[in-house]
């Protein structure tokens, strides 16, 4: 760097000039670097749970065989469900869309259980790539499936692109401004709200939910370049100096040697420092764990068997719409810790679990006169879901050490898999009661 400077030194002498050039101020570049790295983690949540949300919103359509083996171009987007019951109420699935939940959500649980126990210590950059690959994989293999058994398989891969993505993503938050864990949040809130939006628009277009799907391949591209190219290379812990420090913060991840970055933090606890961690995790995993089982209870659960028929909006889009709003009020939430920051999340916890008993009740005695009054209640459970996942990460990044941090973020990403994979067990036979009831 000193030659480099030297040399343009004698070009400007040797033009009669006295002055050298000023250097970029430092604070403007680590701004600079600091926007990138939030704008970074806002696209990698969006990408991340893309896909997820998105085979949650196609759920309807993956169980009403809605692909025909045919002519893909003339499928109707809204042809009647194959149902269940011909007497029942609920116009209901041969099978529940919690099938698509567990599915979806299933090999998430693996890969955060294998998380603490050492998954979160191999390279980041392999673990990206994988992610990116299976989200891809994902949308094709849905796309041109012509069964549920096939469909399911894709889910699969979505789930397993969705959880590798989130135990690594919010592990290398841990290496950043604690700024980035909002904005992380607020993308997978994003994710949510642009995915059932799109799905929604596009087969509410005319669009069948194979071209809506290959449609959303440039996804899975904008995830790895986002870890690629847009995030610069974490800061160092011990840098040699000011100026290599200001380097570091300069470069991007792809040819840098953080695109080879292992963790090094948590490597170094021993079990009992991690069982200590964990327990001290508990005030925070057991909330989120009550209010993802709630939500995803009503999502997965109860969302296609609150059917109104004095609407204008088929079944299946009636459950898009349900998507899409819930999804909406978690985008709004998982934005906001600017605005509202909330230490009990426990009492988020109490009102999700409030919000499950309404609605099953409604479900049994179907009292709600409006469709209406339906949207209201998801959009509210959507905010506080969305309060709840960005509140708990955002504590417990507050109340860790530098050293527990990047573990403690990985270990407690398992609670609102924990939470959905329990209400996705418990709806199933939920949907087979109440179908055969009714």
């Amino acid at each position: 760097m000193g030659g480099c400077a030297g040399s343009r030194r004698r070009l400007l002498d040797s033009e009669g000039e006295e002055t050298t050039p000023e250097p970029l101020p430092p604070l403007l570049d680590r701004r600079g670097a600091l926007w990138r790295n939030m704008m970074g983690f806002w696209l990698l949540g969006l990408c991340n749970n893309f896909s997820y949300v998105v085979m949650l919103s196609a759920a309807h359509d993956i169980l009403s065989h809605q692909r025909a083996s045919g002519n893909q171009s003339h499928v109707d987007p809204d042809p009647p469900p194959t149902p269940h019951n011909s007497s029942s109420r609920f116009d209901c699935n041969s099978v529940s869309t919690a099938a698509v939940l567990l599915a979806d959500i299933l090999p998430t649980l693996v890969i955060k259980l294998l998380a603490p126990l050492g998954l979160h210590l191999l390279p980041y950059s392999p673990r990206v790539l994988v992610s990116g690959i299976c989200a891809a994989g994902s949308f094709i293999l849905v796309a041109f499936s012509h069964s549920v058994g096939t469909s399911l398989c894709g889910v699969v891969l979505a789930s397993i692109s969705s959880g590798l993505g989130e135990v690594t993503f919010l592990s290398l938050t841990a290496f950043y401004p604690r700024a980035v864990i909002s904005w992380w949040s607020s993308g997978t809130g994003g994710a949510g709200l642009l995915g059932a939006l799109s799905y929604l628009g596009l087969t509410q277009a005319g669009l069948s939910p194979q071209h809506t799907l290959l449609s959303m391949l440039g996804i899975p591209a904008l995830l790895l370049a986002s870890y690629f190219f847009l995030l610069t290379s974490p800061e160092p812990q011990d840098p040699g100096g000011e100026e290599e420090a200001e380097t570091s913060v300069r470069q991007p991840l792809i040819g840098s040697e953080a695109a080879e970055l292992k963790p090094d933090s948590s490597s170094r606890l021993s079990l009992q420092e991690r069982w200590t961690v964990f327990k001290g995790l508990l005030r925070y995993i057991v909330p989120l764990v009550l209010v993802y089982f709630a939500e995803y209870f009503i999502n997965q659960g109860l969302f296609e068997l609150l059917f109104f028929r004095n609407t204008s909006l088929s079944h299946a889009q009636q459950y898009r719409w349900y998507q899409m709003l819930y999804q909406a009020g978690v985008f709004v939430s998982r934005s906001s810790l600017r605005c509202c920051r909330i230490r009990f999340t426990w009492v988020l916890a109490l009102l999700q679990c409030f919000n499950l008993a309404f609605l099953l009740v409604d479900v049994w005695l179907s009292f709600l006169p409006s469709i209406y009054l339906i949207f209201l209640i998801i959009l509210y459970e959507g905010l506080l879901g969305g309060a709840a996942y960005v509140n708990t990460f955002h504590n417990i990044a507050l109340e860790t050490s530098d050293e527990h941090r990047e573990f403690a973020m990985a270990a407690a990403c398992i609670s609102d898999t924990l939470g959905i994979s329990l209400s996705g067990l418990l709806a199933l036979p939920l949907h087979d009661f109440l179908c055969h009831l009714s």
